[in-house]
């Protein structure tokens, strides 16, 4: 018996109780809090195409929802940069109001007209729902780190119907090149329970059809590589764009109600004279349309532009889905010039987009079996490391840290991504110009 307990599988029943335990505690919260949020967000989007001159009322609900935030939000206002810098340097719990300003600034975005997603959203509920279980569980900094990420995983699990995803995402999106394995029952769990919590609610998720999956031959393999390549730039010019235009307005716009009330005028504006209502909202049904046939190739450059413009003037919601968007729509107009399936190559995009601007592809090569069926899990996952590449040191979450350099050149461990161009700053001579330096 005494040897019985010394075994480290006997330590392990009580580690794996307790995470079942609070996991599946959080995992319920976030999946019905995603629930009634994709519910919501139904509700909007039926309404505004019901009544397109709601477009017209952009700039004021962009106002309305700046300054809740601006009275009421500051210490949540980085959303998911907020929960990646919690998880890296845990100081105090997430406050409960991250939850309904998140979800009430989404669903009137969507509502007006925003083009913005939905995974922030159901990020920032998973893991501030998840923190306020940090003192009814007693649990110390190691433990609040990982119960941050059980919330991410759950959230990221439930909106887009992706457990495993979900997870993979959770452990990640943290640190480029480095995964929390002591992380990884939890929030295998969170992903689960929360999928199944969120379709217990009565929500259903869209489902993609790839019909056509290529044979794997030297050719269709150096096609998909090609595509990948394509796919990880249009993700690094997505996110430096959003940041660019994003610290630009704060620049140039003191008070913060005013960014995306101009922001919205600019939108609304747009939309009325060049009639681009299919790149406003989620876009769900150009998503459907991109994996039928090849769309214009205009199409992705669309959405990118609106997204860009709402999320840089501050409007709440995410960048995925218009990620999702950017990815398949680009894939579809794609598929003729490199002779790939229609289908095929907008899943590739898809996924490949949004592993390269959020440095995820083990989450999006998952993604893509799960959305898209196991026959394209080798072309996935080559479309998703070489957009990842391709990226650069570069993405969507600022707060996202280094954990290992994407190539040979080195760069400092635990760095953000905030400070990578100050660090290859700072390593230049000062009489050498930008165009002689050399990266680290």
């Amino acid at each position: 018996m005494r040897h019985l307990r010394s075994l480290e599988q006997w330590e392990l029943l009580p580690y794996m109780g307790k995470w079942l335990i609070i996991a599946s505690c959080a995992a319920t919260l976030a999946g019905t809090a995603s629930a009634f949020f994709l519910l919501a967000l139904e509700w909007a989007t039926a309404t505004r195409e019901a009544s397109p001159w709601l477009i017209g009322l952009l700039p004021l609900a962009g106002f309305v929802v700046g300054w809740a935030y601006h009275r009421m939000g500051k210490p949540v206002e980085a959303g998911n940069n907020l929960i990646i810098d919690e998880i890296h340097d845990p100081r105090k719990v997430i406050p409960r109001r991250m939850v309904p300003l998140v979800f009430i600034g989404t669903v009137v975005s969507h509502l007006f007209g925003a083009s913005v997603g939905r995974e922030g959203t159901a990020v920032q509920m998973g893991g501030a729902l998840a923190d306020q279980l940090t003192h009814v569980f007693r649990l110390r900094h190691e433990d609040r780190r990982v119960l941050l990420m059980v919330g991410m995983s759950a959230g990221f699990a439930a909106v887009f119907g992706t457990p495993l995803a979900g997870a993979l995402f959770g452990l990640e999106v943290l640190a480029i090149g480095r995964l929390r394995y002591d992380a990884l029952f939890p929030c295998v769990i969170a992903g689960i329970v929360a999928d199944r919590v969120c379709l217990a609610w009565g929500v259903h998720h869209t489902v993609y059809v790839v019909d056509t999956v290529t044979a794997m031959t030297w050719q269709t393999a150096l096609s998909v590589i090609v595509a990948g390549i394509i796919f990880g730039l249009v993700g690094l010019l997505f996110a430096t764009a959003a940041h660019h235009v994003g610290a630009w307005m704060k620049r140039w716009i003191a008070y913060a109600p005013f960014r995306p009330l101009i922001g919205g005028a600019v939108i609304a504006l747009s939309v009325a004279v060049f009639h681009t209502y299919r790149y406003i909202g989620l876009g769900i049904p150009t998503i459907v349309e991109a994996f039928q046939h090849p769309l214009a190739p205009w199409d992705f450059a669309g959405k990118f532009v609106y997204t860009v413009a709402s999320l840089g003037s501050g409007f709440k919601g995410g960048e995925v889905t218009p990620l999702f968007f950017i990815g398949a729509t680009l894939g579809s107009a794609l598929a003729p010039l490199l002779h790939l399936p229609v289908g095929m190559i907008a899943g590739l995009g898809f996924v490949a987009v949004f592993a390269g601007a959020a440095n995820v592809p083990l989450a999006c090569t998952v993604m893509a079996i799960e959305l898209f069926g196991p026959a394209i899990a080798p072309f996935a996952a080559i479309a998703c490391v070489a957009s990842y590449l391709f990226s650069g040191h570069a993405g969507i979450y600022h707060a996202q840290r280094l954990g290992r350099a994407k190539h040979v050149r080195h760069l400092p461990e635990d760095l953000r991504l905030a400070e990578v161009k100050a660090y290859r700053k700072s390593l230049r001579p000062a009489n050498e110009s930008p165009s002689q330096s050399r990266e680290p």
